[in-house]
């Protein structure tokens, strides 16, 4: 990005090739995950038109490691685990679009079971997400009622799947009928196209335990409305407004848990602890077949501003991602 503005301000062009510093991995990129958080960057006020590489997740080969992280001298240094040839999906700090780009190495994950190099590549920002807030914060265990808003995008997906392995209820909003249907059979109880139908009544009485939410405004009070005591809702965005009035007073008597985190300024100790987390908790769970991966197009990396624009019309269901 050389600008900010519309997709236009991506261009292709060389660089110079990143060489990894203390605790990071080189990656030969093979695929780059498209993400909202990437549309953000390039037209936040806050961009100050430097030219910057997106991009948050990856899959490819490691090709090369750093020096290993510094430690105090009674331990000894940190070992990486990973070895030049190993194949990874990865969180990354930004420059994905690319054919290579630096990592710290605890942010690195092995290819699941079953999943190509490529298709893995739309895999780590999504459930890195899904299993920070809903199953971390929000506590989300097997019998709970799941409710997801924007079931077809990548982290929908995940949490529609992932929820459902783990034994939850999930239902789910999305904004056509078609892509309501192919959320049900992707594992949902029930999606509500939100576009045509109020969620709230169509979800009453049902009683939610926990909210996954990147809507935000008006969405607020119905959700407010649909947890049942002791329900945790979790925000993740704020798509249709960041301001919503609340009635205190149903928080109160529920005794409702309302919170919201943001993943990618979080320092590497933190991603790293969460990657681990993740290996250990949702990696089986994936291997297994709980979650599959759904790529709705794969374009080659010099067509990224293609690649932003489709993801912006919002018709898309599944990953969009760039091959190098």
């Amino acid at each position: 990005m050389t600008a900010k503005g519309g997709p236009e301000v991506l261009e292709f062009r060389e660089v110079e090739k990143p060489v990894p510093a203390a605790g990071e991995v080189l990656i030969r990129v093979a695929a780059a995950g498209l993400n909202r958080a990437d549309i953000y960057t390039r037209t936040s006020p806050s961009y100050g038109g430097d030219v910057r590489i997106p991009g948050l997740e990856v899959s490819g080969v490691i090709e090369s490691i750093g020096p290993e992280s510094a430690a105090p001298e009674a331990t000894g240094p940190t070992p990486i685990r990973w070895k030049p040839g190993d194949a990874v999906c990865a969180l990354v700090n930004g420059g994905g679009y690319a054919e290579y780009v630096t990592v710290p190495a605890g942010q690195c994950l092995p290819i699941p079971a079953g999943w190509s190099l490529e298709e893995a590549a739309g895999l780590p920002e999504a459930v890195l997400t899904v299993w920070l807030n809903a199953v971390r914060t929000a506590r989300l265990q097997s019998g709970d009622h799941f409710l997801v808003h924007g079931g077809t995008s990548g982290i929908g997906i995940v949490a529609i799947q992932l929820g459902t392995a783990m034994g939850a209820e999930v239902y789910t909003t999305a904004g056509t009928d078609e892509k309501c249907r192919w959320c049900e059979k992707l594992g949902a109880k029930k999606a509500v196209n939100y576009k045509t139908a109020d969620f709230e009544v169509e979800l009453a009485g049902i009683g939610i335990d926990v909210i996954l939410d990147m809507t935000g405004g008006d969405f607020t009070v119905k959700n407010l409305c649909l947890l049942r005591e002791e329900g945790r809702i979790v925000y993740i965005n704020a798509m249709r407004g960041r301001d919503s009035m609340i009635d205190i007073r149903e928080i109160m008597t529920k005794r409702l848990t309302l919170t919201g985190s943001m993943l990618r300024p979080r320092d590497t100790a933190f991603k790293s602890a969460l990657t681990a987390e993740v290996e250990t908790g949702a990696w089986p769970l994936i291997s297994r077949g709980g979650v599959k991966p759904v790529i709705y197009r794969v374009l080659p990396l010099a067509r990224a501003a293609d690649a932003q624009r489709i993801m912006e019309n919002g018709e898309h269901i599944g990953k969009i991602l760039l091959r190098t």
